[in-house]
């Protein structure tokens, strides 16, 4: 599905556009020929949501080095991009998920790292890191955790 879209915007001339659906494509077929497999729509949102994140720091750089014509174009294309990422899971709907989570492990194995093992798989492509990261965070330092 999502890749139907992308060849359609590709065919329109509008060059941001065009350019942002062919790195995206690139990207998508670039992990497919690392993992010898066709990405399911998962795989395709997790490379769009690492392609967001790239263009998240640009911008964050090129505002810093006062570029603003950089950041411009690099806020055009997370607008192109935003149009095809998976809907992300609010941080209710990511601490919930946590919740279970934790709620599943014995008490001795509740370290972060191993915590993050087996959340970010279930949130893949639908939530930032970083925010997953400190919601799991949070909730390992609450209160000691009902099962």
């Amino acid at each position: 599905m999502a890749g139907h879209e992308m060849r359609n915007e590709e065919e329109r001339s509008w060059q941001d556009g065009a350019f942002v659906i062919r790195s995206v494509r690139s990207a998508v077929r670039n992990a497919e020929i690392d993992g010898k497999c066709e990405l399911d729509d998962t795989g395709v949102g997790s490379v769009i949501a690492k392609e967001m994140k790239q263009r998240k720091e640009s911008l964050e750089d090129f505002v810093k080095g006062g570029r603003a014509d950089l950041a411009a174009q690099a806020k055009a294309e997370m607008t192109v991009l935003e149009k095809y990422m998976p809907r992300q899971l609010s941080k209710e709907e990511i601490e919930a998920v946590v919740r279970n989570v934790v709620a599943g492990m014995a008490a001795e194995n509740l370290k972060m790292g191993d915590v993050m093992k087996v959340v970010m798989p279930q949130v893949q492509g639908k939530a930032d890191g970083k925010v997953v990261s400190a919601a799991v965070r949070e909730i390992l330092r609450s209160e000691p955790f009902q099962r």
